[in-house]
């Protein structure tokens, strides 16, 4: 499954388009953040998604969970949401 990084300063109508493309293509993707910044855009840009995959026929569903991983050598905790067309 295809992993996409969303920080605080990306573009939720880029995230959305790169989201609807991947689930279009493979069904499912799944998006990490890390702060609250970036798990706000991703939020907006799973919003705006839905709306650019329902014409076909898509309803995706967001199952969020958290994820260990390692930036610069240290441990952080990442919010991991899986989107899916239900």
């Amino acid at each position: 499954m295809e992993v996409l990084k969303v920080s605080a300063n990306s573009q939720p109508k880029s995230v959305a388009g790169a989201i609807a493309a991947v689930v279009r293509e493979s069904g499912a993707v799944e998006i990490q953040a890390v702060g609250a910044g970036a798990v706000n855009q991703t939020v907006k840009s799973i919003a705006i998604a839905r709306g650019y995959v329902s014409p076909n026929g898509i309803e995706l569903i967001c199952i969020p969970s958290f994820a260990k991983i390692e930036i610069d050598g240290e441990e952080r905790t990442a919010i991991r949401f899986q989107l899916e067309n239900r």
